[in-house]
């Protein structure tokens, strides 16, 4: 569901938001290691003018489901159908209010065309989110194949491990300088145009 079509310049990076949802919140079924620091700096970086061309995305489970979908959606069912869960975090929720806030059933966040379109269009996509070794690494490879350059935020990105967390961003780490650059978001607001400068 589209909430607000503007969606990006064509100059400026475009912030990625993958599904923070309440359900990977401490506490939760699909907890997540670091999900409300994530949800910090999320927050930070919105403050700071990224809004204007900020994405959120939103796993929800599709009505129609095909293949290995179907048994997932089965076992997760309950997850599935609970509103709550699946809404956004609160410390970020009001921001979908001004940004677009697009809806998704598989993993990566470019099987929807206006995230594609967006980033396509982009200097560079910012990537944040959850699950860093579901979502956001199946995002971050989309974003590759489409030639789109990446900063992975690795303090914006939460896993369900810090194990787990770290070897995503090893991951991600090994396509730079060409592809990908790993930064925190410090290291991003205060020296963000240096990533992938060519003189």
């Amino acid at each position: 569901m589209l909430m607000n079509t503007q969606v990006c310049t064509g100059t400026e990076d475009l912030l990625l938001v993958i599904d923070m949802q309440n359900v990977y919140t401490k506490g939760q079924e699909w907890a997540c290691c670091s999900t409300e620091t994530a949800a910090e700096n999320i927050h930070r970086l919105l403050c700071q003018g990224l809004w204007k061309n900020a994405v959120f995305t939103q796993y929800l489970a599709s009505p129609n489901p095909r293949g290995q979908w179907i048994q997932y959606n089965q076992i997760n069912k309950k997850i599935n159908e609970d509103p709550w869960l699946n809404a956004i975090v609160p410390r970020l929720l009001p921001w979908t209010k001004r940004c677009p806030l697009l809806t998704k059933s598989v993993y990566s966040s470019f099987s929807i065309p206006q995230v594609r379109e967006a980033a396509c269009k982009a200097r560079r996509v910012i990537v944040t989110g959850v699950v860093a070794e579901c979502c956001v690494l199946s995002t971050v490879l989309s974003a590759i194949d489409e030639g789109c350059p990446v900063i992975y935020l690795k303090d914006a990105v939460s896993g369900l491990t810090p194990r787990s967390e770290k070897e995503t961003e090893e991951i991600v780490a090994s396509f730079s300088p060409l592809h990908t650059a790993v930064a925190t978001t410090e290291e991003y607001l205060s020296q963000g145009l240096r990533f992938f400068q060519t003189d």
